[in-house]
């Protein structure tokens, strides 16, 4: 299992501590130390789609002028923004036994990690 985010993030603190209490092993891959790949976020959004991995909610998606927000509704333009501001990205991203898990949610993950 590999968990996606950001370490000081709030739903991250939530979710480490979810899986920290049902003993859950997993690796942390922390966007703001280690870059995400342009490979990484198409599987991404191949599999999700942007709508999902991008967090229109954020402050960082909010502070971007409208041509930079109306280049996210494309991969080929979305990927450069995204990975020059990877806080833009839902967290946590959860990849397990081949699917995704996107945002903490501890009703979902109780039925998808096992």
């Amino acid at each position: 299992m590999i968990v996606y985010g950001i370490k000081n993030c709030d739903t991250m603190k939530k979710a480490f501590t979810w899986l920290e209490e049902k003993g859950i092993n997993y690796t942390f891959h922390n966007y703001q130390t280690s870059q995400v790949t342009a490979e990484k976020l198409s599987e991404w959004i191949n599999h999700l789609g942007l709508e999902t991995i991008i967090n229109k909610k954020g402050t960082t998606y909010k502070k971007l002028d409208a041509e930079t927000q109306a280049s996210l509704d494309s991969p080929e333009t979305a990927i450069p923004v995204i990975m020059s501001k990877t806080s833009m990205i839902k967290r946590p991203i959860v990849e397990y036994k081949g699917t995704y898990l996107v945002g903490f949610n501890a009703s979902e993950w109780t039925t998808q990690i096992k």
